[in-house]
């Protein structure tokens, strides 16, 4: 654990900017038009792509539940946590119709709806993540930022996407910049032993989420049944899910500071 705070601000720093740098060193990142094909594209009571579709169930339900636990808990303490984690449990919760949307006609254009709340999700909670570990105050005045950072990345990819020479750089470094530096704030900076444990796991189901959307055909090969993409769907909210858990177990959104599971250990 490192002591000093302007070691670690300038390892967040020089993540950040080589990032960065090398995304856009790469040159335009294309969308590729084989991402709409997915290998389970069976039709079922009328609905087309019907696992893909229905799989989206738990981002509605664990979207809501979030949402309605929020308002029903917090009143006037935590506004920043309030903010935060309401945005994000919407924005799950749009993810969940979005991605119902895009996968009943699977397009760029309708991969769109699909990617904004998604994005909104993830600037929440790496604005949760930097209110929790680094600073109260900057985790509640990110969040405005983040997400017009992420709503730019969209409106610049369909921009690109419009003359016929789509560029996913700028949604790439939002989407994954904070998957990189989620980890290291864990590491590096100062916080509840127990607190951290369920945001890794959070992570875990994040990246075992890719592995299986990278194994899509693969695994609709070997059951003949259920596809990878499908599978990532309800492992993708069970991240959500743990959030929420924690919510309610420790009542964070109500007084971060109380002497619980998200009191900070020294």
């Amino acid at each position: 654990m490192l002591s000093n705070n302007k070691i670690r601000y300038a390892i967040l720093f020089f993540i950040t900017f080589a990032g960065s740098v090398s995304l856009f060193i790469m040159g335009p990142i294309k969308q590729n038009e084989n991402y709409h094909l997915f290998a389970d594209d069976r039709e079922m009571m009328g609905i087309p792509n019907f696992w893909n579709v229905v799989t989206n169930l738990p981002f509605l339900i664990i979207g809501a539940l979030g949402m309605l636990f929020i308002i029903q808990k917090n009143k006037e303490n935590n506004v920043g946590y309030w903010m935060n984690s309401f945005v994000f449990f919407t924005g799950i919760f749009f993810t969940g119709l979005g991605s119902i949307y895009y996968h009943l006609h699977a397009t760029s254009q309708t991969l769109i709806w699909d990617r904004l709340p998604m994005t909104i999700a993830f600037m929440a909670f790496f604005s949760v993540i930097i209110g929790k570990f680094i600073c109260v105050r900057s985790g509640a005045r990110v969040l405005v930022p983040f997400i017009m950072m992420g709503l730019m990345s969209i409106i610049y990819w369909q921009m690109t996407e419009s003359r016929g020479h789509g560029d996913l750089r700028f949604y790439a470094l939002v989407q994954f910049l904070p998957v990189v530096l989620i980890p290291v704030i864990l590491m590096i900076f100062k916080g509840n032993k127990h607190l951290k444990k369920y945001f890794w796991a959070i992570l875990f189901t994040y990246v075992l989420a890719k592995v299986f959307e990278a194994s899509d055909l693969l695994l609709f090969d070997l059951t003949q049944f259920i596809s990878g993409h499908s599978i990532k769907h309800v492992i993708a909210a069970i991240g959500p899910a743990i959030y929420l858990m924690v919510l309610y177990k420790n009542k964070m959104v109500r007084d971060p500071f109380k002497e619980n599971l998200f009191a900070e250990s020294h």
